[in-house]
């Protein structure tokens, strides 16, 4: 149990120096990224637990959720960069 704890802990510190570096433009992006390696780092423990290898399976898991999260995030972003951009006249 402890070990968890010390796993989540480490996880949540990692996420709060990624968003805390955030700066506007990339703020979904860095915020996506955040949440996928804190998710991401709770399942691979889950999983890995099961094998014994819950260490690298938190590593795994995190490195895995912060890619897709940043992924989606960036997604997002210029998802709505593109719906904000002014549109040319219509003649």
């Amino acid at each position: 149990m402890k070990k968890i704890n010390q796993t989540f802990l480490a996880a949540s510190a990692g996420i709060l120096l990624l968003s805390g570096c955030a700066t506007e433009p990339g703020k979904k992006t860095a915020v996506g990224a955040g949440v996928g390696a804190l998710v991401g780092a709770g399942v691979g423990a889950i999983i890995g637990n099961q094998s014994g290898e819950r260490d690298k399976g938190a590593l795994v898991g995190g490195l895995l959720g912060a890619g897709i999260g940043g992924a989606v995030g960036n997604a997002k972003e210029a998802k709505e960069k593109k719906a904000a951009a002014p549109k040319p006249p219509r003649n």
